[in-house]
């Protein structure tokens, strides 16, 4: 089993029903790890001066910032997937490769993620920013919190209403891949091969000089740049090639409930269990009609097949989503002292903690436990419902439609609750 294993996906018309765009990923990471789902809403900045603080390094600031709804390790700054009140989502995955990965602190592949989405409007603008980042302050740094030395480079799948973006990187190289429609995935492996959209401008000649390719054959991206023979890479066994063949076996009629069902499969590992697992994921409805407003489920607990994929709409005055956000710690300097001797600070938000208390009944009784997915499954079914009226009703102003997510955080609660103390 891969030591860190995420997938994001995505389905584009016409492999979807009524013209949208289905983004989806498990994050998984580190099982005793909790991962947050937060908001921050749009800031105009006017002092440039101040730099930015990420999860090791300070960047440059820019005038103005998107709001942004992520899902992220309660440790860092960045995130390892969200999206933006533009309808663009971005998730990330490790790869290795023939380059080395930097152990210095740089800017982190989750530190990306956030800054993509904050800075683009759409997914090519996106790709942008990070392209950018990633020349002017490079990757790197542990992608762990604590002992455990955990580096890697990363791949981005970024999408909005209209069409997606793979960008692979090697250090700080880089090569891009548009989808303008079906499906495509990413796994922890470099997967862009011969269909080169665009790509660093010293890219080719960094191989060159390495040895890695002789200059005459046809450029293949992942053969040149990690150890995959790229000829078998749709048949090999491993999450990348099922995953694939999960959303094809969908596709023309893919919707965001596929899309749930595909990030809860455990025999393809998509839904990983064991040392590394899955923390969490999300999907998101981005319909291509701009009238109708994306729709983001987080889960914001592990184990998708035990937990509640909840609705996130961005409305104007979204309230802080306080029963999926971990406790902050001040300084956080006192908290790298107590890593040092491994005491990891309790990071469990308000939601984590019921639901690991739920996990206890689900594993040992049995009838309670049919109970609580019962009413579970029921909460998340009509909450897909009056999602899809929402989606269907063209004429609904998204000033009339409240945020759900707080609500169904606090219904998800209230069940685990209901069970733990009857």
């Amino acid at each position: 089993m891969e030591p860190c294993s995420c997938d994001t996906f995505v389905a584009l018309p016409p492999a979807t029903i009524d013209n949208r765009v289905i983004f989806g990923k498990n994050s998984d990471r580190p099982c005793d790890e909790v991962q947050e789902v937060v908001y921050f809403p749009a800031a105009v900045h006017d002092n440039l001066k101040e730099h930015l603080k990420c999860t090791y390094i300070e960047i440059d600031q820019v005038p103005e910032t998107y709001a942004v709804v992520l899902s992220r390790p309660a440790w860092l700054w960045g995130a390892e997937m969200g999206a933006n009140e533009h309808g663009v989502c971005i998730g990330n995955e490790a790869v290795w490769g023939r380059e080395k990965v930097c152990d210095e602190e740089a800017l982190l592949g989750m530190d990306l993620v956030r800054l993509g989405l904050e800075r683009g409007d759409t997914a090519e603008k996106a790709l942008n920013v990070i392209v950018d980042l990633l020349e002017k302050y490079g990757q790197g740094g542990n992608c762990s919190e604590g002992r455990m030395v955990f580096s890697y480079h990363n791949s981005f799948l970024i999408a909005d209403r209209n069409e997606a973006w793979i960008l692979e990187t090697a250090g700080k190289y880089w090569a891009a891949e548009k989808v303008e429609e079906g499906v495509r995935n990413i796994s922890n492996q470099l997967s862009i091969t011969t269909k080169i959209d665009r790509e660093h401008p010293d890219m080719r000649n960094y191989a060159k000089q390495r040895g890695w390719w002789d200059g005459k054959k046809e450029f293949d991206f992942a053969a040149t740049y990690s150890y995959l023979d790229t000829a078998k890479m749709m048949i090999s066994p491993g999450r990348y090639c099922e995953g694939y063949k999960l959303l094809n076996k969908h596709k023309g009629n893919i919707t965001f409930e596929t899309m749930v069902e595909i990030l809860r499969d455990k025999p393809s590992g998509i839904n990983m269990e064991g040392e590394f697992l899955t923390t969490a994921s999300m999907v998101s409805v981005l319909p291509q009609d701009s009238n109708l407003p994306c729709i983001h489920f987080f889960t914001g607990t592990p184990h998708p097949e035990r937990s509640v994929f909840k609705p996130f709409i961005f409305v104007p005055n979204i309230s802080q989503l306080l029963d999926t956000s971990s406790p902050t710690f001040e300084p956080e300097d006192s908290v790298k002292k107590k890593l040092q001797f491994n005491i990891k600070p309790d990071r469990r938000h308000p939601l984590y903690q019921k639901h690991q208390e739920a996990l206890e009944i689900l594993d040992n009784k049995m009838e309670k436990a049919k109970t609580m997915l019962d009413n579970m499954s029921k909460l998340e079914k009509e909450l897909f419902k009056e999602m899809e009226s929402i989606l269907q009703n063209k004429h609904l102003h998204v000033d009339k439609i409240v945020n759900p997510f707080h609500q169904c955080t606090e219904d998800e609660i209230r069940i685990y609750k209901s069970n733990i103390s009857s």
